[in-house]
């Protein structure tokens, strides 16, 4: 069951990374980081496909949609210094909580 839960962490890990290299391609007119938008998303649908043989499409659905939001918004204050406003803070606080409860809304297996 872990290599499922691995699988689902290296979707994120390569759609943050598609969606990072979509914002350094400048409009698709860099090629590496352009390449790496395509070969990112098409990696991160193929690792969530095997993920969810296992994990329920909802919970993993929102992990990667949730964790993605969280860490995109880091890479955006940190490294694009894009702003961090009050209302930003809360709404991505909300998104990972909504995540969590998912989470915790499984039945029990055992």
């Amino acid at each position: 069951m872990h290599v499922y839960w691995l699988l689902l962490l290296a979707a994120i890990v390569c759609e943050v990374t598609a969606t990072t290299s979509m914002k350094l391609s400048e409009g698709f007119t860099k090629p590496i980081p352009s390449v790496a938008v395509m070969v990112g998303y098409i990696a991160s649908a193929v690792f969530i496909t095997f993920a969810i043989k296992r994990i329920e499409l909802s919970i993993a659905y929102a992990i990667w949609a949730g964790l993605g939001v969280f860490l995109t918004t880091l890479i955006g204050v940190y490294f694009f210094r894009e702003g961090l406003t009050p209302m930003k803070a809360v709404s991505t606080l909300m998104i990972i909580a909504g995540v969590v409860g998912l989470y915790l809304s499984q039945p029990a297996t055992g």
